[in-house]
């Protein structure tokens, strides 16, 4: 670190402007005061920079000194990421704990973000004279029971290998050499550059997630965004626990960004002790956690979500399957608005900055699925799921609306449906996917043949529901037809027997495609059923209350192992209701 470079000439909470840096670049880290408080610059004048400090400034005043680095803040990626909690700019809480010997981070503390000591069993998986280049991999180190963590080449250097080691190494010690230059298992990057991928490619694979009212109407691809919005109470967190534990992809990285402590909580303790559902092994041998609450500094809130999306990209150049969670992207805004306050930037619309929209754009541009650098044509997926918490839950405020401009997938949370206790409380006639389209061939392989029909038809159903209740709320059920009833009566069963979901069931908290595909098939054979006879002078009451539709109610709780029961009961349908 060079010689002091600078001092404060103005502190306004986490903002402090410092003159005297001389040679200073937009982004460069800087040490404030003799307490080495970590802080980033945010705004040039001549040598006048505003620095927004990630750690609390009270008791800093004029004439205090300031450190410059002369490099942009950056994360640490190798082996020791997964399992990791760190806070929003990638100090491990643990170590932080024992640094400070409080529960209580305390100011100044530097921790590395990687352990130096631990050694990592590296085996390679080139030789001496093999050409590579950045992204190539050179060996395999096994981080965890579920994760082979890959040691790749890093961006920008390529040449022969001259030298390659096996054996037990540290993440500092050199294990290859490379066109001259020693190669580490740890690499180094800039958590606001995003990471060179070779190509990016048009995602079709749907991410499972388990939960069916998202896999059968509002589906998000591998390398998708989506956003959840919704109103405090509509069930964001456990939507995105859920998708946590059951969506099929290869790493979690979870950002507890601004949320409130006691929830952040929760997730600390919970996520240790859940079990990944394929393996059996905790789920957090493949997750990384970012707490950031909102009782932590303001200013590592907006780093927070750089420090995820750039972890989760390394993981992605593996050839990985990563999902993002950032719970949530509003507080992240409200920093962005607090900073630019005190910059005295002129607002925008509810006094968030201008630049909102780019902003918000940039990090979630960040997903794709994509072909990553390396001679090898591997692939890796990252999907950025973002929950976002308008305040009274008004969606046209300006965080939700610049989130929509960017996502392609809709899940927007309805407090009357959280209150009537159906979760997950997704609104299924506001919500939306724009990508339907693009998983219909998965989806016809995976779960039926006419699934993109079944599918039309269910929503139809329910969008028909919503303009005969407007009927039934004015002159009665009595004014309806028979059939008409017969789609209230087939929309109720959608919406109890098929979108309902119990997250805390052993059974039904997670539903294959296949699964998915029966109970709706179900469902509506039914109705097909129950119109042809209909109109073969059967009577509507006699239908409802055929012993089969208790079974239809009850089919959610049928096991994976035994969906052979599911066909049989379409069957059963079809005979009951011809009788």
């Amino acid at each position: 670190m060079n010689e002091k470079q600078g001092k404060i000439i103005k502190v306004s909470g986490p903002l402090v402007v410092a003159t005297g840096l001389k040679n200073a670049k937009m982004y460069d880290v800087v040490k404030v005061s003799e307490h080495k408080l970590i802080g980033e610059i945010i705004e040039l004048k001549g040598d006048t920079a505003s620095i927004q400090v990630y750690e609390e400034t009270s008791g800093l005043g004029p004439d205090e000194p300031v450190y410059q680095t002369g490099y942009p803040l950056s994360v640490e990626l190798g082996p020791g990421l997964l399992t990791s909690i760190y806070d929003g700019i990638q100090r491990p809480l643990k170590e932080i704990e024992k640094a400070a010997q409080s529960a209580f981070i305390t100011r100044g503390i530097e921790v590395p973000g990687l352990n130096r000591e631990k050694k990592w069993q590296f085996k390679p998986t080139v030789k001496i004279g093999d050409e590579v280049s950045g992204g190539d991999i050179l060996g395999e180190v096994p981080e965890t029971k579920l994760i082979t963590h890959k040691i790749m080449v890093p961006p920008g250097i390529s040449g022969k290998v001259e030298d390659i080691k096996s054996g037990e190494y540290n993440i500092t010690e050199p294990i290859a050499k490379v066109g001259g230059k020693n190669i580490t298992m740890m690499q180094i990057w800039p958590i606001r550059q995003p990471r060179p991928v070779k190509s990016q490619l048009i995602p079709t694979e749907p991410l499972v997630t388990g939960q069916r009212v998202i896999d059968a109407f509002f589906p998000v691809v591998k390398g998708g965004t989506a956003c959840i919005p919704g109103p405090f109470g509509s069930g964001k967190t456990v939507v995105q626990h859920q998708l946590a534990k059951w969506a099929d992809t290869d790493i979690i990285i979870f950002i507890g960004c601004g949320e409130r402590g006691n929830e952040m909580t929760d997730v600390l303790q919970e996520f240790p002790e859940l079990k990944d559902p394929k393996s059996g092994q905790p789920l957090m041998e493949r997750t990384v956690l970012i707490a950031n609450t909102s009782n932590m500094p303001v200013a590592a809130r907006e780093a927070s979500v750089y420090t995820g999306i750039t972890i989760a990209e390394y993981f992605r150049d593996m050839g990985l399957r990563v999902a993002l969670m950032a719970d949530s992207t509003s507080r992240w805004a409200e920093a962005l608005r607090e900073m630019s306050g005190r910059l005295e930037e002129m607002p925008g619309e509810e006094g968030y900055p201008a630049y909102l929209g780019s902003r918000t754009a940039s990090f979630y541009e960040r997903a794709g699925a994509v072909k990553c650098l390396g001679n090898d044509q591997r692939e890796g997926s990252l999907t950025v799921i973002g929950a976002v918490s308008p305040p009274g839950g008004d969606l046209s405020e300006p965080v939700t609306q610049n989130t929509l401009r960017v996502v392609k997938v809709f899940w927007g949370l309805d407090a009357q449906l959280a209150y009537r206790r159906h979760f997950p409380a997704i609104n299924w006639l506001t919500s939306y996917s724009l990508y339907c389209d693009s998983v219909n061939d998965f989806m016809r392989e995976n779960a039926g043949q006419d699934w993109p029909e079944v599918r039309t038809q269910a929503m139809d159903l329910l969008q028909q529901e919503a303009r005969l209740e407007e009927i039934v709320r004015l002159v009665g059920i009595e004014a309806l037809s028979a059939k008409e009833q017969l789609v209230l009566d087939t929309a109720k069963s959608i919406r109890e027997d098929f979108l309902h979901q119990h997250a805390f069931d052993e059974i039904d908290t997670y539903t294959s495609t296949r699964k998915m595909y029966w109970l709706l098939k179900a469902i509506l054979t039914f109705y097909s059923e129950s119109l042809a006879a209909l109109d073969a002078g059967k009577e509507l009451k006699d239908l409802i209350n055929l012993p089969v539709k208790e079974k239809i109610g009850k089919a959610k709780m049928i096991r994976e192992d035994n969906l052979v029961e599911l066909e049989k009961l379409i069957e059963e349908i079809k005979s009951q209701v011809s009788k």
